[in-house]
């Protein structure tokens, strides 16, 4: 998969850009759909793309934002994505769709969740792990190589396990926005350029990919 790749002097620059980049997308899916259908990675690297976005002209009430990943933990817990992912868009309030896992049935849960996934998704933003790897798709665990559902649970990484959604949904994206920053994340950053497949990064693939970094990382 081929990606563009555009270098920002700072995280904050790169966020501002990076919001007007969704917010453009987000206007053009719902002036040709009626819907915007946006799914978003865990962590802390897009919160300040985040924090710009809720004040940019995006038309929320025809955006769906879908999880690409989320830790195994209680509701109120604040490792988890959506605690806040709720917080930042409080204010302009799209539909989220979270992902279910408290339930019983962890599983099950996962194979509704992909069930609700949209045929084709508009964006999807995905992070960068220092280890190479990207939404919860990572090194050395069984879910790499799920072929036969949209989401799925991972064993245990970093002391929690995870919902993540698989390389058979990611390629259901028409856009990827990389948003990759830190010098720790040369190395990785480099191997995703060359398609390396030994990182979970290196086997995504989608129609169109977009990777904006930080100096630090580039």
């Amino acid at each position: 998969m081929r990606h563009e790749i555009r270098e920002f002097a700072d995280v904050d620059v790169l966020a501002a850009a990076a919001a007007s980049f969704v917010a453009e997308r987000a206007r053009r899916a719902v002036a040709t759909t009626g819907r915007f259908h946006f799914a978003v990675s865990g962590g802390r690297t897009p919160w300040k793309m985040f924090a710009d976005l809720v004040s940019r002209d995006v038309p929320w009430e025809q955006t769906v934002i879908y999880q690409v990943d989320e830790r195994v933990a209680p509701a109120d817990d604040p490792e988890r994505s959506l605690t806040h992912l709720r917080e930042v868009f409080a204010t302009v309030d799209p539909l989220i769709e979270q992902m279910p896992v408290n339930d019983d049935d962890i599983n099950a849960a996962a194979q509704r969740y992909g069930a609700l996934l949209p045929a084709r998704l508009d964006l999807v933003h995905l992070g960068l792990g220092p280890d190479g790897h990207t939404a919860s798709l990572v090194p050395g665990d069984p879910v790499l190589d799920v072929t036969d559902r949209l989401v799925a649970i991972t064993g245990l990484y970093q002391g929690r396990r995870r919902m993540t959604l698989t390389y058979q949904a990611l390629i259901r994206a028409d856009q990827l926005l990389w948003l990759v920053t830190g010098s720790d994340k040369r190395e990785p950053l480099s191997l995703l350029l060359g398609g390396d497949a030994s990182i979970p990064a290196g086997r995504v693939e989608a129609s169109h990919s977009l990777i904006m970094t930080d100096q630090a990382a580039a």
